[in-house]
């Protein structure tokens, strides 16, 4: 193995038993999202993994940021495996800051990564700490472990951006 390899594994490790954003039990079931960020929109997804039985529900809240909109705060709720909380973990860590597109693309690029087999190199300036998971590709089995969180943001996402049509309508 590999030094980069071995700090990758690392990397999942730790995420996987100090889960960052793993807070969403402790929040208001109302989806009013991070009471932090005032005025947000939030979108929730409960994803379920069938062939290992992982699970996590995940909100996302979007708001205002500079000249546009960002992604305020990822919350979620899991359990399954460490390569399953990891991600969902390391991406708690990666997405707030992005605007709606910057976080579409990055899902797209380790969408596509998960997907390779192996065969992509990962784009670390773009993933960060997800480049750690890049590893999984190798293993059909287990992308879907690693896939889990950053489905149910993509439709946590989708969800929040309608109800800011839906608020803005009204």
């Amino acid at each position: 193995m590999s030094g980069l390899d071995s700090l990758y594994q690392q990397l999942i490790l730790e995420h996987s038993k100090a889960r960052s954003g793993g807070d969403l039990a402790k929040l208001p079931a109302d989806g009013t999202g991070d009471p932090a960020t005032g005025q947000s929109h939030t979108g929730q997804s409960h994803q379920l993994n069938p062939i290992c039985g992982d699970e996590i529900t995940l909100r996302l809240s979007l708001g205002t940021a500079g000249d546009g909109q960002a992604v305020t705060g990822i919350h979620w709720d899991g359990d399954g495996c460490a390569i399953s909380m990891a991600s969902a973990s390391i991406l708690s860590e990666l997405a707030p800051g992005m605007s709606p597109g910057t976080l579409r693309h990055t899902i797209d690029h380790f969408r596509e990564l998960m997907r390779s087999r192996g065969k992509l190199e990962a784009d670390e300036e773009l993933l960060q700490d997800a480049a750690a998971l890049a590893g999984v590709a190798k293993y059909p089995a287990r992308v879907k472990c690693a896939m889990l969180a950053w489905v149910a943001a993509e439709d946590a996402l989708r969800q929040a951006e309608a109800s800011q049509g839906v608020s803005q309508a009204l």
